[in-house]
This record gives structure tokens, C-alpha cells and sequence, in this order.
């Protein structure tokens, strides 16, 4: 027992050591070889740590769950659990294990290899990182091995979202027992899960390489290798894939969209399931003007929300009324009231308020949810806060840098966005109801708020469900800790012979089934 607490208990950092395989580069015409170009590196490669889009991305490819989404929905199928039931009260799920699955180093799944990746993010050991572990397990009590191929969690109370909690790409996904006790809790370099693709190297700031897991489960991978390349210029990105040197780009800037169609590339336009927000600093440990509900307020009226969405993203964005995006909004979410732009009554507030200065901070490429990178919005914001007599200073950092940053700078203002993890409404609001800072990025409690959303979790009635997340985020929406901005349309590019990839609506790519003509 001591020997898996020290386990537990290792520090894990996000930094990523650099590491190349000895492989010799691939060329990107080989046809069993698909290439994937997006703006950022991702975090990291444990399931347990991962919190960002293109982390997500690859460890959904190499990892697996209890159960998973449907290719086409939020319907949740089985996956390394073959059937589950649930007890009356919705306190005990039991779980019935696939038997004869292997992880990628060997490895035997079973009830124990859950066990050992639930129990390494209780409350109790969990590193500070393991910021998804807050949302799909806060509740379990326990989980209990029954026999080799049974396991039981047992919940605190009742908990509608779990099973799509569960379906997650972080947190939830079973990565191999032996990896973690022989690599001291650490799966930055020796991802291993049970999933169609394995790990082959990662090259930081370059590429992450996965290759066909042979021993899989299920069915085969179509194509032998996917190729994860990091390319921060949208316009490399483009030249790239004109070049035939990728098949597939994302974090598309929509001003390159007509000239991508005149190229006779393939575009999806997809509505996504995403919000595009500003986040004020609430954190009471801070210094920042923005702790005073009066001063977010006013900075909100400044600026012109509809306007900027409109000129900046030429209808490939929506105006956020709600951090709801409209696939899963409730019907009357056009009655949540954030503050609205009256420039006039924001210039006397901050002047009453004696602030003419303010920090911002933000990213600087393109995200899913803002094609136009975190850089534009900042500045544009600058110019909106510098016609109501406030100055703002602008930091822009890479995106690892800048996640460390909201949480240990003093700033006012910064930009950040949610993708939907799992369809459900409780994945967008219950992220304020924690005390992580990493998930509840502008740090705001509210204890109303949770005892709403903790309402909401244990109701199986959606129509009630609804009715009480609506009440939560019009808490939200007069306290202001957010001001919500647009919802962006799901764009990818890609090339006329990747057949077969699958974009689940959560906004995720597939490729066990994509190949290449």
C-alpha cells in the first residue's frame, strides 16, 4: 500500500521533456500515413492531466473509457465495460469488463486497472493538475473491485451526467497500471491505453506520432499511422496542406476560407458545440480591479459584443447570448441577461470607480472556438476599454504558457473558451461550480450558483434539469465572472483524398476508420 501512495502522491508537471524516435521522418504522399495540422502542441498525453482541445484530440485516438459516445452523438455505447447497470437510488454503478483486451505495453485490462486509475485521482492523493478528475469523479466514494471482470463505483449522491461524464477523453479513459508504476505516475513520454492507435514518439513544438495498434480489441485501424503536426502560422498550416504535406488543417482563420475553396479544398462548416468568452479575475487571493461586480459590469456595457462578432467573424460565429450553445441551450435562454453595451454608463461607473487602467492577457493562436486566435479579440477589447476612457495593457503568450498564467498572474481580463465534453448542459455550468481554477478560470464561488447545479446533477427530468441550470447561470450572468462571446462554427479543411474521418459533434477526430486514397 505504501508503494502505490508514493505513486500517487508524485508531483506530475505539464512540461513536456522533448523526445524524438529514432524513425526516420515519414513522408506525408505515403499512403497509409494520415497528417493532422493544428496551431498548438498539446498539454499532455495523460488522460488524467489533459484539460485542452488538442490534448484531447490524441488521447482520444490511443485511450479508451468504460464506455464511449456514439460515432454521430452524445449516445453513450459500450466500450471497455461490455454492460452496466445501475441501482435504484443511483448510487452504485456496476460495471461487466471486456475480457481479453490488452494495453499497448501488454498489460491485462481488468477491474484493477480501473480501480487504479480512479483511486490516483481521489481527492486524497490527486496532483493539483488533474483538474477533469473535479468534474467526472467529485462524487465517487469508492470504486470496488467485485471480481477480475466486475467493478462498482459507488457515488455520494445521485449523479444524471456521470455515465457521460464517464465518455470523456480526460480523466475518465483507463491508461495502463504497469506504465504508471514504471514510469512514477508519469505518461508524458509512455502514453499507453488500450485504443486502435499506440504511441510512437512525441517531438515537441513538431509532431506527435501514432501507429496502428495490431492487438486491438475491436475493429483494426484502416490506416497504419496518424501524424500529429503542431503548425502555429494558419498560413503554413494552409501552404502545408496545398503541398500535400498534411490532409487535414484546423484552427482555420475564416479570412483564408475563400481561399481555400478557390483552391478546391474541402471545407466542413459544422455548428459547434462551443463558447468563445471573456473571463474576469475574481480570485480573492488577487489584486485585480475586477473582484468588484460594479467594475465587471461596466467593462461588459463597454464593449459591443454583437458588433464585434458580427465584424470580426463574418458569420462564421454566432453571438453568445448564453454560455449555452444553441444545440443544447434550453428554449428560453434568450431570457439570461448578461450586462449589454451602454458606453455611456460604463465610462461613469469606471470613472467613479477610479479605473483607468486595466491588465489583459490572452493567447495567441487560432482555438476551435476562436478561429481568429485570442491576440485580435485582446486588442479589439483594448480599443473598446480606451473609448471609455480606461487603458489596457495586452500580454500575449503562447497557449502552455498563457494556462499558467491565468492562474498565477494578477490580470483582469482574460480569453479562454469551452468545447462540450460530453452534449450534456451540466458540462458548460458546473465548471463554475468548482474550486479549481484551472476548470473555473475566473475563480468565481458562489454558493448559490452550486446549490443550483447540484440540484440539477441528481434530477433525471430535463425539463426540470433545464429549469434549474437556467436559474444558475442567470446567477452568473448578474454577478458577470463571464462575458460570454460567440459560438463558432466547427471548420476544418482538408484534402480531397482523406475518406472516412469521423468529427464527433464534440468536436474531436477519429481516424480508426479514415484512409487516404
Amino acid at each position: 500500500m505504501m508503494f502505490f501512495k508514493k505513486i500517487l502522491i508524485t508531483i506530475i508537471s505539464l512540461t513536456f521533456i522533448s523526445f524524438i524516435s529514432h524513425a526516420k521522418t515519414i513522408d506525408p504522399n505515403v499512403k497509409d500515413t494520415i497528417f493532422y495540422a493544428t496551431a498548438s502542441d498539446p498539454l499532455t498525453l495523460d488522460p488524467a492531466l489533459g484539460d485542452d482541445f488538442d490534448s484531447g484530440n490524441i488521447l482520444i485516438n490511443m485511450y479508451e473509457g468504460l464506455v464511449a459516445f456514439d460515432d454521430k452523438s452524445t449516445k453513450i455505447v459500450p466500450c471497455l465495460a461490455k454492460s452496466w447497470s445501475i441501482s435504484k437510488d443511483g448510487l452504485i454503478y456496476t460495471f461487466k469488463l471486456r475480457e481479453n483486451v490488452k494495453f499497448h505495453d501488454g498489460t491485462a485490462f481488468n477491474a484493477e486497472a480501473v480501480k487504479f486509475n480512479y483511486d490516483r485521482q481521489m481527492k486524497e492523493v490527486a496532483t493539483p493538475k488533474m483538474s477533469y478528475a473535479s468534474l467526472v469523479l467529485k462524487d465517487v466514494v469508492e470504486t470496488r473491485i467485485i471480481d477480475n471482470y466486475t467493478v462498482q463505483i459507488i457515488l455520494n449522491k445521485k449523479s444524471t451526467p456521470f455515465l457521460r461524464n464517464l465518455a470523456m477523453s480526460f480523466s475518465a479513459p483507463i491508461a495502463s497500471p504497469s506504465a504508471l508504476a514504471k514510469y512514477n505516475n508519469n505518461l508524458n513520454e509512455h502514453p499507453i491505453g488500450t485504443g486502435p492507435f499506440k504511441f510512437v514518439s512525441y517531438k515537441k513544438g513538431h509532431e506527435v506520432v501514432l501507429t496502428r495498434f495490431d492487438e486491438y480489441w475491436g475493429k483494426k485501424a484502416k490506416t497504419k499511422n496518424i501524424v500529429f503536426r503542431t503548425i502555429p502560422v494558419a498560413q503554413d498550416r494552409i501552404k502545408a496542406l496545398k503541398q500535400n504535406n498534411v490532409d487535414i488543417i484546423t484552427d482555420i482563420d475564416i479570412n483564408h476560407i475563400p481561399n481555400l475553396k478557390r483552391a478546391n479544398f474541402k471545407i466542413i462548416n459544422n455548428e459547434g458545440l462551443n463558447t468563445n468568452f471573456i473571463t474576469f479575475n475574481c480570485n480573492k487571493n488577487s489584486k485585480s480591479k475586477t473582484l468588484d461586480k460594479e467594475v465587471r459590469n461596466a467593462i461588459s456595457m463597454a464593449i459591443n459584443v454583437p458588433h464585434m462578432v458580427q465584424t470580426l467573424y463574418k458569420g462564421y460565429a454566432s453571438y453568445a447570448n448564453s454560455i449555452l450553445p444553441s444545440l443544447i441551450a434550453p428554449k428560453n435562454a434568450k431570457s439570461i441577461k448578461y450586462p449589454k453595451y451602454n458606453p455611456k454608463l460604463a465610462r461613469m461607473i469606471l470613472k467613479k470607480k477610479k479605473v483607468d487602467n486595466l491588465k489583459i492577457i490572452t493567447y495567441k493562436n487560432a482555438r476551435i472556438y476562436n478561429t481568429l486566435g485570442g491576440e485580435i479579440l485582446a486588442y479589439k477589447v483594448q480599443k473598446y476599454l480606451k473609448d471609455v476612457g480606461v487603458n489596457a495593457s495586452v500580454d500575449v503568450y503562447t497557449w502552455e504558457t498563457y494556462r499558467s498564467k491565468m492562474i498565477s498572474d494578477d490580470f483582469d481580463i482574460a480569453f479562454i473558451g469551452w468545447i462540450s465534453d460530453n452534449g450534456d448542459i451540466d458540462n458548460f455550468l458546473n465548471i463554475f461550480a468548482t474550486d479549481d481554477p484551472i476548470a473555473n478560470n475566473p475563480y468565481w464561488i458562489n454558493d448559490k450558483y452550486k446549490a443550483y447545479i447540484d440540484r440539477a446533477i441528481q434530477i433525471n427530468d430535463e425539463k426540470e434539469r433545464s429549469f434549474l441550470y437556467l436559474k444558475a447561470e442567470k446567477i452568473m450572468a448578474k454577478e458577470n465572472p463571464i462575458l460570454p462571446i460567440s459560438h463558432a462554427r466547427q471548420l476544418v479543411a482538408t484534402s480531397h483524398r482523406l475518406k472516412n474521418m469521423i468529427i464527433h459533434p464534440i468536436g474531436f477526430y477519429k481516424f480508426k476508420d479514415a484512409i487516404k486514397n
